[in-house]
């Protein structure tokens, strides 16, 4: 899993479902690998159109912005939008991702029968990020 996709579950049975659907398919010695952010770097807090807007010139499209902007922080879980001005035509996105402790990961991957074998930093966000390798 790529992309922080393992917080956007986020329930904790849907997270245990997405968790047990990958063991059954993988075959015997086979791992699962993800990332997450980690939560004490409070990823969120950078989400404003201040700190996140961005403007890129697309060919036959024009300049495109886009920004992220948080909504509501509640616990472990983050909602925010992503919104991207096309020259004046805007999409808006809403969503939400959990940020679980690394303690609550390990004992997800637990109850769903992995061994946990290593708890790496993230090669293109050291510090941000923590991946798990589990068998």
């Amino acid at each position: 899993m790529t992309g922080n996709v393992a917080q956007v579950f986020v329930g904790d049975d849907e997270w245990l479902a997405v968790l047990l659907a990958t063991r059954r398919s993988l075959r015997s010695g086979g791992r699962i690998v993800f990332e997450s952010r980690d939560p004490s770097r409070r990823a969120w807090d950078s989400w404003t159109k201040r700190k996140s807007l961005t403007r890129n010139f697309v060919p036959d499209v024009g300049l495109v912005e886009s920004w992220t902007e948080v909504v509501t922080v509640s616990n472990q879980l983050v909602t925010f939008t992503s919104t991207f001005d096309f020259e004046g035509e805007i999409l808006t996105s809403e969503s939400t991702l959990r940020f679980r402790s690394r303690d609550d990961i390990e004992d997800s991957l637990n109850a769903a029968g992995f061994a946990l074998l290593e708890v790496r930093d993230a090669p293109d966000r050291p510090g941000l990020e923590f991946v798990y390798v589990a068998e």
